[in-house]
């Protein structure tokens, strides 16, 4: 599949970055092919890694800005609930990620002044502007408006021409996974995916197997959650008194009460009969003692 995908084709000789000679198959007319067997491998590693990101609950930032890997990018990541980048890089977006931050509060403020009826007071002029606003917010920051706190790891297409980001994630020692072509430095990428990342075939199908295997860590992290409510639901009821639950039982089940009833009144009946056989006994004595005087 990678084959008829043409991950293996590279760039040519003379772009070629020798750091990336250990992932060189060979050349063919002047173009440098990529060892799919190592392509395997290096997939299998990074997919296992972003998959115990996503089932540990935390979140992935993909970026890809070049045009043949936007719509791929866009697709994949939405399937899987993580935040993309497909626009321009906004410089200093995990650097300073609290000004990014106050960007994307300023797109909430004004879709709610626009839904509290607030500027419907402005002129034409001064709606088209707020208008305007919020639609380039919208476009640059729109598909990190769910991203509360920085990326834990950082997942680039392209990572020459992402190079920004890259350098901004090492800044802040967040791992980087790169589709890394011949022509570029995979020195500074933690998880290399050597293979072409130009043709959009060869990105879809790379993306397909990563993003399958996120799905598959949040599935095991909402099982896991569900495991531990019923445990938790489990042990507090164990942890319920022993005395409470058999007044639980007593209530809800009248027969109990009938049978604990009964031995009472049985003692009462016994002390009845006690007290009237010392009444007669006395009174017989009573009786006979003048007669036998």
């Amino acid at each position: 599949m990678l084959l008829e995908a043409g991950c293996h084709f590279g760039h040519l000789r003379r772009k070629w970055n020798p750091a990336m000679a250990p992932y060189i198959f060979m050349e063919r007319n002047g173009i440098h092919i990529i060892d799919l067997h190592k392509t395997v491998v290096k997939i299998d590693e990074a997919a296992e890694a972003l998959k115990q990101i996503a089932k540990s609950g935390k979140k992935i930032l993909f970026v890809a800005t070049k045009k043949q890997a936007k719509s791929i990018v866009e697709e994949k990541a939405t399937s899987v609930n993580m935040p993309y980048v497909i626009e321009r890089w906004p410089g200093g977006m995990l650097t300073n990620f609290p000004t990014i931050r106050k960007a994307v509060k300023k797109m909430a403020t004004i879709d709610k002044l626009i839904g509290d009826g607030t500027f419907n007071n402005l002129s034409k002029r001064e709606l088209l502007q707020v208008t305007r606003q919020r639609a380039k917010l919208e476009k640059n920051l729109g598909s990190i408006a769910d991203l509360t706190r920085l990326p834990s790891a950082l997942f680039v297409v392209d990572v020459m021409k992402e190079n920004i980001a890259v350098k901004e994630a090492k800044r802040l020692g967040i791992p980087v996974f790169g589709i890394v072509d011949t022509n570029s430095n995979p020195d500074d990428i933690d998880f290399v995916i050597p293979a072409n990342d130009d043709a959009k075939d060869s990105i879809d199908i790379i993306l397909t197997a990563c993003c399958a295997a996120i799905a598959e860590g949040l599935e095991e992290r909402k099982a896991e959650k569900a495991d531990e409510k019923a445990q938790a639901e489990q042990n507090e009821e164990a942890a319920e008194p022993r005395n409470m639950r058999s007044r639980k039982a007593r209530r809800e089940s009248p027969k109990a009460e009938a049978v604990e009833e009964a031995p009472a009144a049985e003692v009462a009946d016994n002390e009845a009969t006690v007290l009237d056989a010392d009444v007669a006994d006395n009174e017989a004595t009573v009786l006979d003692a003048p007669a036998a005087e």
